[in-house]
Parts: C-alpha cells; sequence; structure tokens
C-alpha cells in the first residue's frame, strides 16, 4: 500500500485542486479581449466569464454584468457551467471521503474499511479533474477558432484568460491525486512459489530399514 506520507501529499494537491477549481469556477476572466481606445471613457479590457462580464475602464472603474438567461447561452458555455460545478461538488465530497480513509487518520475503522473509502475519494477526485479538463478544453478550442476565424473583427477576438489556466491546473491536480488514492487501495499479494520446496527422499533401502525389524541377527 501507498505509504501515509504519499497519501498526504496527494490529500494536499487534493486540496489545492478543489481550492483552484472553485476560484476558476466564479472568475470572471475565462476570455480577455484587451482593447486600448482613444477616448478616456473608452474601456480597456473586457473580460467574459460562465456567471459574468466584467469591464474595466481607463478611468478606473469597474464594472460586472451577471449572465441571467441561460438558454441565450452558448452551448458551451452551459456546458462548462454544469460540468465545472459538477467537478467542485465531486472535489469536495472526495477531499470528505479520503479524510476517513487516510492512514495518518483514526477514522474509518479497520484497514478494509479505510481502504475502500480511499478508492472511493480517488473515484471522485478523478471524476472532477475529468469535469474540469472537459470545459476548459473545449471553451480554449472556441477561443482559439473564433481568434484564427479572419471573418470576426480584431475587436470582437480574444484570448484565454487566468481563469482558463486555472482551470487546467487544478483539473491535473485533481487527477493525479486521485490516481494516488486509488493505487493506495491494494495490497501486495505474497508472491508465488518460484522454486517448489525441497523434499528428501531415502533411499529405498533405508525406507525398507525403517518399514520394519531386520531379523537376520537374531536366532
Amino acid at each position: 500500500m501507498a505509504s501515509a506520507s504519499l497519501q498526504f501529499f496527494a490529500f494536499i494537491l487534493a486540496l489545492f485542486g478543489v481550492f483552484g477549481d472553485i476560484t476558476a469556477t466564479l472568475l470572471p476572466n475565462w476570455k480577455v479581449n484587451a482593447d486600448v481606445g482613444s477616448n478616456i471613457i473608452t474601456a480597456i479590457t473586457q473580460m467574459q466569464g460562465l456567471w459574468m462580464d466584467c469591464t474595466w475602464y481607463s478611468t478606473g472603474m469597474f464594472s460586472c454584468t451577471l449572465k441571467y438567461s441561460v438558454l441565450s447561452l452558448p452551448i458551451y458555455i452551459q456546458a462548462a457551467r454544469t460540468t465545472m460545478v459538477l467537478s467542485c461538488i465531486l472535489s469536495a465530497f472526495g477531499i470528505c471521503i479520503t479524510t476517513v480513509g487516510m492512514k495518518c487518520t483514526k477514522l474509518g475503522g479497520d484497514t478494509d474499511s479505510k481502504s475502500h473509502a480511499c478508492f472511493a475519494g480517488g473515484v471522485c477526485f478523478i471524476l472532477a479533474g475529468i469535469f474540469g479538463l472537459v470545459p476548459t478544453s473545449w471553451y480554449t478550442r472556441e477561443i482559439i477558432s473564433n481568434f484564427l476565424d479572419e471573418t470576426i473583427p480584431e475587436s470582437s477576438k480574444h484570448e484565454p484568460g487566468g481563469a482558463v489556466y486555472a482551470g487546467f491546473i487544478s483539473a491535473g491536480f485533481l487527477l493525479i491525486a486521485g490516481v494516488i488514492f486509488c493505487t493506495s487501495c491494494f495490497k501486495k499479494q505474497p508472491g508465488a512459489w518460484i522454486c517448489p520446496p525441497k523434499q528428501h527422499h531415502f533411499p529405498a533401502t533405508e525406507q525398507e530399514s525403517y518399514a520394519g525389524y531386520d531379523l537376520k541377527d537374531y536366532v
């Protein structure tokens, strides 16, 4: 089984993954458009996220607008909302379950119960990492395809923001932590005999001598 220190390292990675996952879900800078205008009230930075769109002005003002209508959003944003929320929920469940199953804790009962808890928590982390990796990859693909589209004007093109990178890193942390916890529940099986144990074979004359008394020396 994996050592307690390795499980603790995986737990720290999972914590970073959970915090990064929640942060990436809430941040408004999934895609950023930097456009410097000549007018003092012209927006210099526009950011779009899963839940709101925010704008920085050259005057220092900052304003955000929530996206209330779900059906009016593109399909990749709707899917990103759903999968990122599921990723946050699964990763939170994984933290709770692995806390019980870790070797360094006194919770969870016997060794078999703790191993099962570690495996279940590892599965939650792996699923959370997959759910976090899919929307970030899809969102990045849409940004790049729009950026390379020559029919779209330069002022309407965007680049990936910090939330996308945070989502990628968090998904990687969750996947690594999940693999470590899943492998920590397997016990090492005793190795099979390579060579059979040696058997002592006695000569036939010795076996016969033990079978009964030798009467040739008696009258």
